[in-house]
C-alpha cells in the first residue's frame, strides 16, 4: 500500500503544478476542469467553413495517443435532412458523413458500407466494436455534437470523410455537374490524462503497467510449453499480489512491440481473504477481459476468460497497447448452507508472451519469417513504392521475386505450411492501396491470408484469397482483378497504416515444389489497376494536411473507385457527342439572317459561337480536343454569352458607331464573366440583364438623336397646345415601337427562349447530353426568331435632318435680307 500513497502524492503534486501555471498564466476555469478530471487539451482544431460541391469530398485526420481520454466533435452544415427526406434522396446525391479507424473511407466501393441510415448521435457508438474492419457511413445532420471515450474507440488514428453524393458516378467525369452543394464547419478537441497511471472517460480509473522480462529460452523438447526455439517474456504486476472485492475490477496494460506468437494470460495463487474464512475461491469467477488499443469492459471487449477456471491464450495478438481487466464475482455466494465472509479474492497476475526467434514465426517456430524492405518507385508519386525481401536469396532490382527459395524448409513435401512476410506502411500513407500479386508457371498452390498487426492464421485474418471464388470478395476494401487457376491478384485498398503480415499457406503438392516457378510482387500503390485505364490517378491532401491520398478522376463513360465501371456504352457516347455537337448546328439560323442583313459584326459572332461549342463540347465527351479543355471552354461561354447581348443589340437602330462601343463594352464584361467561374447559374441571368441594358442604352441613344430638337421650356406644362403636341408625339411613338417588330416573330421568339430556359432547368449529370443538346438548338432559335422580328426602315432617319438643313437656310436668307 506505500507504493499507492507514493502514486496519489506523485499525482497531487502534478495537479499542483498545474495549478501554478493555471495562477501564472491566468486559466483558472480549465484548471479547476483539470483538478476535477485531472484531464488536459491535448488539441483543439478548428476547421472553416468549407463548401463541399456536388460529387466532391473531404477527409480530416484524428491522431489519438495513448494517453487520450476523450475527443469530441462539433459539427455544423447547412444540410437540412430528417429521416423520411433521407430515404427518398439517391445516394448518387446524399450528403453523407463516414468513419473509419486507422484509414481513410471509401464509401463507393460497396453498398454494404451504408449500413442502416440512421440519425448520427453519441448512442450510436455505445456498446459496439466500432471502427474495427469497416467504416460507418450516417447522412450529415445539420448539427452534431458527439463525445468518443477511450472505452468507445482505440488510440489510433481515426478519420472521417465528408462526400458530396457517392457511388459509380462520383469520379465519373461529368459534362455538367447539377445539384446543390453543401457547408460545413468543424470543432475537433482532444482531452488526455495528466498521468499514464489514469485512464478512463474522466481519467479516474488507475491502470498499471505490467513490467516485462525474459523468463527464459526454451530451445528443446523438455520447454513446459512445449514448442521449441521461442523467447518467453514473462509481465507481471509490480505489486506482484493484487485484491478485488466482489464485483470490483483492475485495469492493466501492457505493449506489444513484437510480432508474437499467443499471449497467455494466467491468474495464480488465487486466495481468499481474511485467510480464515470458510469460502472455497474455486467457486470464485476471475473473468478477465483483454482488448486491444482501448479500455475493456464486461459489454466491450476483444477476448474474455474466467482466469480461476484456466488461463486466457490470445493467439497472434497485435502489436501495440493492450489492455487487461480483471473482475471479481460470486464473492458472496454461499459455501456450505452458509454465507461465507469472503471480503477480497487476492491473485499475482501473470502474462507469458511467446516471440519466435529473428526470421521464424508459426507453430513451434519453425515456418520461415521475412521482414521486407521498402523500395522507393523512381519519378513516381508520394509513398509508390514495392517490397522486398531482405537477404542474400533474393538479389534483384526488380519488383517481382521467386517465391520457391523463400518457403520454409519443411515445406518441401510437407503438409499445410506457411511462410511470412512482414512489411510496414509509413505514417500518412493511408491513402495508398497495397497490391499483392502471385503468378505461377501451372496452377497456384499457395493460399493467402493477410492481417494488420499480427500473424494471420486460418482462424484469424483482415482478408484471404483461395481461389478467384473463395476469397473477401465481399469486404469493401477488398478489389480482385484478373485472378485464374495460374494467378492470384487483389488490392487491399486505402491500406492501414502500421504492421501487415502477408501468409502464404503451402497445400500439399503432388508435383513437388522444385519443379514450379512461382514469383511474387507486392507494392503499394496510389490508384488500383492505373484506374484501369480510363481515367487519371489524382493526388489530394487531407484537411490537415497529414495523409496523402489519391483517387481515379474518370473519364466521360466510365465510373468507381478504379474506373472498371462502364456507366455509358459505346453506342451510347457516339450518340452523345452526335447529339451535343451537331446540335450547334442550330447558330447557322441566327448566323444566315445577320449575313443577309448585312450585318456582319452578329454574323461573326453567332458563326464563331456555333464552332467553339461544338468543338468545347468534342473535347468535352472525350472525342476530341482542338486546343486545352480551359481555352476551349473559355471560348464557348464567353462567345455565348457574346451572342446573347448582340442579339438585343441588334434590336435597336442606333449608328455603327455607337454599336461598336457597346459591343467593346460587352465583350470586356462576358469576358470577365468567362474566365471567372463561366458555370455558374447566376451567369444567365446576368448575361440577360447586360443584354437588357444594353438594348435600353440604345434605345435611350436613338431617342437622344432622332428627337433632340425637341424643346422642353419652362412653360410647356402650362401650354394646352405644347401638351397636346407631347400627346401626339406619344402616341408617335408607340406606333413606332409598333411598327418596328414583327410581333409573331417575337413572340415566337419568347417562347424559344422559355424552352431554352426550361431545358436549361432539366439539366443534371445524367441527362445532360439530352437536355443541353435541347438548349442549343432553343436559344440559336431564339436568337434567329428576334433578328427576324426587326422590320428593316429605309431611309428612316432622314426626316430630322431635312428639317434642320431647312432651318439652316431659312436663317441664311434671312441674315442675307
Amino acid at each position: 500500500m506505500a507504493e499507492n500513497s507514493i502514486l496519489c502524492s506523485v499525482s497531487s503534486l502534478i495537479l499542483s503544478l498545474f495549478t501554478l501555471f493555471s495562477c501564472l498564466f491566468g486559466h483558472g476555469n480549465s484548471i479547476e476542469q483539470l483538478a476535477g478530471y485531472n484531464t488536459f487539451t491535448i488539441s483543439s482544431f478548428k476547421y472553416p467553413e468549407t463548401q463541399i460541391r456536388p460529387f466532391d469530398m473531404r477527409y480530416i485526420r484524428v491522431d489519438l495517443p495513448p494517453w487520450f481520454s476523450s475527443m469530441s466533435i462539433a459539427l455544423k452544415s447547412s444540410v437540412n435532412l430528417d429521416i423520411k427526406s433521407v430515404e427518398k434522396v439517391p445516394k448518387s446525391a446524399l450528403p453523407m458523413i463516414c468513419f473509419r479507424e486507422g484509414s481513410l473511407p471509401l464509401p463507393d466501393v460497396s453498398n454494404t458500407s451504408f449500413g442502416e441510415l440512421v440519425a448520427l448521435s453519441n448512442s450510436s457508438f455505445e456498446g459496439t466494436q466500432v471502427l474495427q474492419n469497416s467504416e460507418q457511413c450516417y447522412p450529415v445532420p445539420r448539427n452534431m455534437t458527439m463525445k468518443l471515450t477511450n472505452e468507445q474507440i482505440s488510440a489510433r488514428v481515426l478519420y472521417f470523410g465528408l462526400f458530396n453524393g457517392v457511388g459509380p458516378t462520383r469520379t465519373q467525369s461529368k459534362m455538367i455537374v447539377r445539384g446543390p452543394s453543401y457547408s460545413f464547419a468543424a470543432n475537433i478537441s482532444m482531452e488526455g490524462c495528466i498521468t499514464s497511471s489514469m485512464q478512463g472517460q474522466y481519467c479516474n480509473q488507475t491502470v498499471e503497467l505490467l513490467s516485462c522480462g525474459l523468463s527464459r529460452n526454451n530451445s528443446g523438447n523438455g520447454s513446459a510449453s512445449g514448442f521449441f526455439n521461442q523467447s518467453m517474456l514473462s509481465c507481471r504486476n509490480n505489486f506482484v499480489t493484487s485484491c478485488l472485492g466482489d464485483e470490483e475490477m483492475k485495469i492493466y496494460t501492457l505493449e506489444i512491440l513484437r510480432v508474437a506468437e499467443f499471449l497467455t494470460v494466467s491468474a495464480e495463487n488465487v486466495r481468499l481473504r481474511p485467510v480464515n474464512n470458510s469460502g472455497n475461491s474455486s467457486g470464485i469467477d476471475l473473468m478477465c477481459f483483454a482488448r486491444y488499443g482501448a479500455m475493456p469492459s464486461a459489454t466491450l471487449h476483444d477476448f474474455s476468460g474466467n482466469l480461476n477456471k484456466s488461463p486466457l491464450v490470445i493467439n497472434s495478438p497485435k502489436v501495440g497497447q493492450w489492455y487487461i481487466s480483471i473482475l471479481a464475482l460470486n464473492l458472496s455466494k454461499e459455501t456450505g448452507g452458509s454465507q461465507s465472509n469472503v471480503s477480497k479474492v487476492c491473485y499475482s497476475l501473470e502474462l507469458q508472451e511467446l516471440e519466435c526467434p529473428l526470421g521464424k514465426a508459426g507453430p513451434d517456430c519453425l515456418s520461415e519469417r521475412y521482414m521486407l524492405q521498402t523500395v522507393l518507385r523512381k519519378d513516381s508519386t508520394p509513398f509508390e513504392s514495392y517490397f522486398l525481401p531482405y537477404g542474400e536469396k533474393v538479389m534483384s532490382d526488380a519488383a517481382n521475386f521467386l517465391l520457391e527459395p523463400l518457403l520454409s524448409n519443411y515445406s518441401f513435401g510437407g503438409l499445410n505450411t506457411w511462410t511470412y512476410f512482414i512489411l510496414d506502411i509509413p505514417h500518412g500513407a493511408a491513402g495508398g492501396n497495397l497490391h499483392i500479386r502471385l503468378t505461377s508457371d501451372r496452377k497456384l498452390n499457395y493460399e493467402i491470408y493477410v492481417r494488420n498487426g499480427g500473424l494471420p492464421s486460418l482462424v484469424n485474418w483482415d482478408y484471404y484469397y483461395v481461389n478467384k471464388t473463395s476469397n473477401s470478395h465481399g469486404s469493401m476494401f477488398f478489389a480482385l482483378y484478373s485472378s485464374s487457376e495460374e494467378k492470384a491478384d487483389f488490392y487491399i485498398l486505402y491500406v492501414r497504416e502500421g504492421t501487415w503480415t502477408i501468409a502464404l499457406r503451402n497445400l500439399n503438392s503432388t508435383d513437388g515444389t522444385s519443379n514450379r516457378q512461382t514469383t511474387m510482387s507486392v507494392s503499394l500503390e496510389r490508384c488500383p489497376k492505373r484506374c484501369s485505364y480510363h481515367g487519371d490517378c489524382k493526388s489530394a491532401l487531407d484537411a490537415s494536411g497529414l495523409t496523402s491520398y489519391s483517387f481515379c478522376a474518370c473519364d466521360r463513360t466510365h465510373g468507381g473507385f478504379d474506373c472498371s465501371i462502364e456507366i455509358v456504352s459505346r453506342q451510347g457516347h457516339i450518340w452523345q457527342s452526335i447529339a451535343l455537337i451537331a446540335s450547334n448546328a442550330a447558330a447557322v439560323l441566327p448566323a444566315f439572317w445577320a449575313l443577309r442583313q448585312k450585318a456582319f459584326a452578329e454574323w461573326v459572332i453567332y458563326t464563331s459561337s456555333g464552332i467553339s461549342s461544338g468543338l468545347y463540347h468534342a473535347c468535352d465527351v472525350g472525342t476530341w480536343c482542338a486546343l486545352s479543355f480551359g481555352v476551349l471552354q473559355f471560348f464557348d461561354f464567353w462567345l455565348s454569352f457574346l451572342a446573347v447581348v448582340s442579339t438585343f443589340v441588334y434590336l435597336t437602330t442606333i449608328g455603327e458607331v455607337y454599336k461598336r462601343a457597346i459591343h467593346t463594352v460587352v465583350a470586356i464584361l462576358t469576358a470577365l464573366m468567362a474566365i471567372t467561374k463561366a458555370t455558374r447559374p447566376s451567369n444567365v441571368i446576368l448575361v440577360m440583364a447586360i443584354g437588357a441594358l444594353a438594348l435600353l442604352v440604345g434605345w435611350l441613344i436613338e431617342f437622344s438623336t432622332k428627337y433632340r430638337s425637341l424643346s422642353f421650356s419652362m412653360d410647356l406644362c402650362l401650354n394646352l397646345l405644347e401638351r397636346r403636341r407631347i400627346r401626339e408625339w406619344v402616341n408617335s411613338l408607340v406606333k413606332t415601337i409598333m411598327k418596328r417588330f414583327r410581333w409573331g416573330f417575337l413572340l415566337a421568339g419568347f417562347m424559344a427562349l422559355a424552352m431554352a430556359a426550361i431545358s436549361r432547368d432539366l439539366e443534371n449529370s445524367q441527362n445532360y447530353w439530352i437536355w443541353h443538346s435541347v438548349w442549343h438548338v432553343t436559344i440559336y432559335t431564339s436568337s434567329f426568331f428576334f433578328l427576324c422580328s426587326k422590320v428593316i426602315t429605309i431611309n428612316s432617319g432622314n426626316e430630322r435632318p431635312t428639317d434642320a438643313n431647312y432651318q439652316l437656310t431659312r436663317q441664311d436668307s434671312l441674315s442675307r435680307g
